[in-house]
């Protein structure tokens, strides 16, 4: 993923962010979960910085939405337990799958600090214009 895209997608959260009245953190990993760009917008609070990364990183390592993941991980599901692997994960919305014009995974977006309904909103909206 470029930097520009990384940029761009950023610019895109932030500016939902401030229409909706929320201060956020917004995390943007490669296709390896590392850190490409980090915000922390003023008045984010503090433990929504680890979730925005950890969001990301579910969605880019395992190629599918933290929601979506959320929804198998419960107790009894197929991925009981798949949060504590990998350094830790998360498992509910606000992480998404970057995608190529072709459909290739390319990374993951992670949104935290307003409700998880609003996080995921944002990142749909942020990183899937």
């Amino acid at each position: 993923m470029l930097e520009q895209q990384s940029q761009e997608i950023m610019h895109r959260a932030v500016s939902l962010a401030n229409e909706q009245g929320f201060a956020i953190c917004i995390s943007v990993v490669d296709e390896a979960g590392l850190l490409r760009a980090f915000l922390r917008m003023d008045d984010a609070i503090p433990g929504a910085i680890e979730v925005a990364i950890k969001k990301a990183r579910t969605a880019a390592l395992f190629h599918t939405d933290s929601a979506e993941i959320g929804a198998r991980a419960q107790p009894g599901g197929d991925i009981y337990s798949l949060e504590g692997t990998n350094g830790g994960l998360i498992s509910f919305g606000g992480g998404i799958v970057l995608r190529d014009p072709q459909g290739k995974a390319i990374g993951g977006l992670g949104i935290s600090g307003a409700t998880v309904e609003v996080d995921q909103d944002i990142a749909l909206r942020a990183g899937r214009p």
